[in-house]
């Protein structure tokens, strides 16, 4: 160790176990650390972290509750309250698959598995404060944002020959800087450069991210499929395939890529959030439902536990509910309510929400009681919106839309779109779905639960083209739902056999849709029986 960083470095401890923190402390005076503070719950040492300045901040993965260590340095990055003058140190005696990957992740500046040896703790600590000290005056620059400067800073670090040491971390720095400056062109060729010496991990996702700015999206694709095969570069490629198919408009895409990502490292909030709104966008109830459970159990115990999580499962698996048959319906509707149990239990001041009677109206639809839910309902129409956050709004828009409350429907998400649109650095996938539930409860009057049982009462009555637009506005809202692919299927092409060059084409393509989404799906024995008879029948047209 060296001496002289040791002596001058603050030390922050953050640990829960007594005899861990008492080897640490013991460990780290042997080395020659001389200001060592200890703490062990996250927000004291946030505090800490806000009043004063550490050199090095040792924190243990599993604190009181579960996962608490990685939320604490994800709050810390996402508010940018950690300097970058700091080095962070993970410790952590679980080495499963899914920590290591959700450590990574977060790229804290070490990494130690316990136990670990004097002489490990000595070799990593040291590096980290080498590393901190060599960058220190970058690491200042770009604490002030000042990029253009930083990256002079670099580049003289980089063209000294004693700090050869370093330059591993002063190139992999160059290219941040460069991205951060939006000099997308040199980024570019950088990396490449960088590739063709050694191709380091950091160089190939920069050079992606290099490709992605410049619109060079095919390129960036086909780097992006290479890195996704690497099990080291794996997660950071699902992210960035997810965010070029988001910035292409396939959201469905986009939620596969997000899925399995959130299954690489499900501790990531952020990603399932991300999944939740794309589920939402693409009309997915069951994944948008399963994102929804999974911020539940993943946040649970930490800084990102609240009521909402628990009301968005709610509302996700009454939007599951309505899209699906009664038997399912009934495991959705169970699952619903010891949701909200569980959310009273753990936030006994959410009882008597208005957030609370939107969801029972919309459970009182969901069993059939219309009018039980207007009553309910109407007494919430002309609340105060002020405090209620966007997806209780959206939620409120759901209900009235269902009981046939259209226009009231309509005004609280003109609402919501003004509140959403005023602010630049709201989330634009979220905008998406405002502006698409809008367009769709505009022109559709009914809700997915009652389009399903209109087309099939018309399609059993014989009134043909009335179901087909029954069914079309239904598989709009319910696009995975295969029984409305089987009958919209049949209605189409009942409507290609008695006109067959009326709209051909279109009603092809809606053929081939509902196609995918019935062969994709495990299909009953009496579906697959008709399923059959309809390709038959389909033949003979061709």
């Amino acid at each position: 160790m060296n001496n002289q960083l040791a002596r001058q470095a603050r030390v922050l401890i953050i640990d829960d176990q007594i005899l861990a923190k008492g080897y640490l402390k013991y460990t780290l005076e042997e080395l020659g650390f001389q200001h060592i503070i200890y703490t062990d719950d996250a927000e004291t040492a946030v505090e800490h972290i806000k009043t004063s300045h550490f050199e090095l901040v040792i924190c243990a993965y599993d604190l009181k509750h579960e996962k608490e260590g990685y939320f604490l340095y994800q709050q810390l990055q996402d508010h940018r309250q950690l300097p970058l003058t700091t080095g962070f140190v993970f410790i952590s005696a679980d080495t499963s698959a899914e920590i290591v990957h959700s450590i990574v992740e977060l790229q804290p500046d070490e990494f130690l598995a316990k136990p670990f040896s004097n002489q490990e703790l000595d070799k990593r600590l040291e590096r980290v404060l080498e590393r901190k000290h060599a960058l220190h005056g970058v690491y200042v620059l770009m604490e002030k944002q000042a990029f253009p400067d930083a990256l002079i800073a670099v580049e003289q670090i980089l063209a000294n020959t004693e700090n050869a040491e370093f330059i591993p971390l002063a190139l992999r720095t160059k290219g941040e800087l460069l991205l951060l400056c939006e000099h997308f062109t040199d980024a570019l060729s950088f990396y490449e450069n960088i590739k063709n010496v050694q191709n380091f991990t950091w160089a190939q996702l920069g050079l992606v991210r290099s490709l992605l700015h410049l619109d060079r999206d095919e390129e960036a694709e086909k780097h992006i499929l290479r890195l996704a095969f690497h099990p080291d570069t794996m997660l950071s490629a699902y992210d960035l395939l997810a965010a070029l198919q988001i910035k292409q408009n396939e959201f469905d895409d986009a939620l596969e890529a997000m899925m399995i990502a959130g299954e690489i490292s499900p501790n990531n909030i952020k990603r399932h959030q991300q999944a939740w709104d794309l589920a939402r966008i693409t009309h997915d109830y069951e994944a948008q439902f399963l994102a929804a459970k999974r911020i539940v159990k993943y946040a649970h115990n930490s800084i990102h536990d609240k009521p909402e999580n628990y009301l968005n499962v709610a509302r996700a698996g009454i939007d599951f509910a309505m899209t699906t048959d009664s038997r399912q319906a009934k495991q959705l509707i169970e699952q619903t309510t010891s949701f909200l149990e569980q959310m009273k239990t753990a936030f006994p001041k959410s009882k008597d929400s208005a957030e609370l009677k939107v969801i029972d109206a919309r459970l009182y639809y969901l069993e059939d009681e219309t009018h039980k839910a207007r009553q309910l309902l109407t007494q919430l129409s002309q609340t105060n919106w002020d405090g209620e956050s966007t997806d209780a709004l959206i939620d409120r828009a759901k209900a009235f839309h269902e009981v046939g409350m259209q226009e009231h429907a309509l005004t609280i998400l003109d609402e919501v779109e003004r509140r959403y649109t005023a602010d630049s650095e709201n989330n634009p996938l979220l905008l998406h779905y405002i502006k698409q539930e809008k367009a769709e409860k505009k022109a559709i009057s009914s809700s997915p639960k009652a389009l399903n049982n209109i087309a099939v009462s018309q399609f059993q009555l014989g009134e043909h083209e009335q179901a087909l637009s029954t069914l079309q506005q239904a598989f709009q809202v319910m696009p995975k739902n295969t029984a409305i692919a089987l009958n919209l299927l049949q209605a189409t092409a009942n409507a290609l056999r008695e006109a067959p060059l009326q709209d051909s084409t279109n009603r092809k393509e809606l053929i081939r849709r509902c196609m995918n989404v019935i062969e994709s799906s495990s299909l009953t024995e009496h579906q697959e029986k008709r399923y059959a008879r309809i390709k038959s029948a389909m033949e003979v047209l061709n």
